[in-house]
């Protein structure tokens, strides 16, 4: 863990998704902290993803809600997949402020409140299954949806309880992804802060995830224009944005934290490279679209999904 930090401390965003400790911080307490929690039974894991798409904010909007919503079809049948519970307009009668990872709740006038079970049992690596019961691998999400700002928080309340806390924070923004802290985390968390740059066009998809009709450097929106994204594309695309997704991940059973650490940051990757590469691929079919039009679409996708996990063969993604 010590290795991660670079004897001068970094002023630049490494493009290749490597730690940067941020110019204030003092390597000499960073190196104490971190010997606290790799003496603790606790670990906390928090990386920034910031993922370019050649879109406004707007477009990601309803782009973004398409993909999932195509994404959970996709990850649905034979008994596992998106079981959808609530999906809710909500304002703050009910929901008066909204947590972040910095600490500071942020206050909300309304939004759209998501929660769905996700279940996983043969999706999850060999050595969960194992140790996990049978019927406890039901991962429940809840999404505060309040664009540009939305939060998920991510958890097993059957099993794992307060065992393990995932969280999402994600905020929409122009530009290339120069933003140095966005999502103003304190000193002490920005500190442990992990970059790491999506590209949807050169990142390398597996042979199993690989779709050429979800691949940007052969995909030309007829609609737009846009694409295909080949060569230094983040320079000569207009418009262009950045979605900054700061996952926060805490797992408190001792002697397992390093690998299941590292099995999320691989699963947490290769869900947000795909999806995004399917939300740029699809950009013909829901550009145009409004908000209306996405929650009608939800709310049919929620009926299907009810069907789809009754029937046919497991779909979707395993990780290994």
């Amino acid at each position: 863990m010590l290795s991660t930090f670079r004897q001068n401390g970094e002023t630049e965003i490494q493009k290749e998704g490597r730690f940067r400790c941020q110019p204030h911080c003092n390597r000499d307490r960073l190196e104490n902290q971190a010997l606290l929690v790799c003496k603790s039974s606790t670990m906390v894991f928090i990386t920034e993803f910031r993922i370019l798409l050649p879109m406004t904010p707007d477009e990601c909007r309803i782009g973004h809600l398409y993909a999932i919503d195509e994404a959970s079809r996709d990850e649905t049948g034979g008994g596992e997949g998106v079981e959808i519970v609530e999906n809710v307009p909500f304002d703050a009668t009910r929901f008066p402020v909204v947590n972040t990872l910095s600490g500071q709740p942020k206050k909300i006038t309304k939004g759209q409140y998501t929660h769905k079970i996700y279940h996983v049992a043969s999706k999850v690596p060999a050595f969960i299954r194992l140790l996990a019961p049978k019927g406890s691998l039901e991962i429940h999400e809840k999404s505060w949806n309040c664009f540009p700002f939305v939060r998920t928080e991510i958890s097993n309340p059957d099993y794992m309880k307060d065992g393990m806390k995932f969280t999402i924070d994600t905020i929409y923004a122009e530009g290339k992804g120069e933003e140095e802290n966005i999502h103003e985390l304190p000193p002490d968390l920005l500190c442990q802060r992990q970059i790491d740059f999506i590209d949807i066009a050169k990142d390398a998809v597996s042979q199993a995830d690989y779709k050429e009709d979800e691949d940007p450097t052969k995909f030309t929106s007829e609609k737009t224009g846009r694409g295909p994204l080949v060569g230094d594309w983040k320079e000569t695309q207009n418009p262009i944005m950045c979605c900054y997704k700061l996952v926060s991940f805490e797992f408190m059973w001792w002697g397992l934290q390093t690998k299941v650490e590292g099995v999320m940051k691989r699963a947490e990757r290769r869900i947000l490279l795909n999806l995004h590469r399917k939300l740029f691929c699809r950009m013909d079919k829901w550009h145009g679209m409004t908000i209306e039009d996405i929650r009608a679409m939800e709310e049919k996708t929620k009926e299907d999904l009810q069907k789809m996990l009754q029937k046919g063969d497991v779909r979707g993604m395993v990780e290994k």
